[in-house]
């Protein structure tokens, strides 16, 4: 019921459908986000254009050092859900 059957809809619906009659299951490989999307996408803590990178599935804020991922074709924007991608924040230089 509810949200649970809502966001099944909206997986089923994003990846296609569910299987038709005689296919036979593939292995699971990570669904590319739809190209039509990055162009509206923003990152949701500098509101800045993002970065697909297909290797990893994710969506890469260069600025801030994070990448948020992609799960079943489905961007995963929460901001705790996000990883970083740098060691340290870039220093702030300091000119007397």
């Amino acid at each position: 019921g509810g949200r649970g059957a809502a966001v099944a809809g909206l997986r089923r619906a994003v990846s296609g459908g569910g299987q038709g009659p005689g296919k036979r299951s593939e292995p699971a490989r990570p669904q590319a986000l739809e190209q039509s999307l990055l162009r509206l996408l923003v990152c949701p803590l500098s509101k800045r254009p993002l970065r697909y990178e297909e290797t990893t599935n994710e969506l890469i804020n260069e600025e801030l050092g994070i990448a948020y991922p992609v799960i079943d074709g489905i961007p995963n924007m929460i901001p705790e859900a996000a990883r970083t991608t740098k060691k340290s924040p870039p220093e702030v230089s300091k000119q007397p």
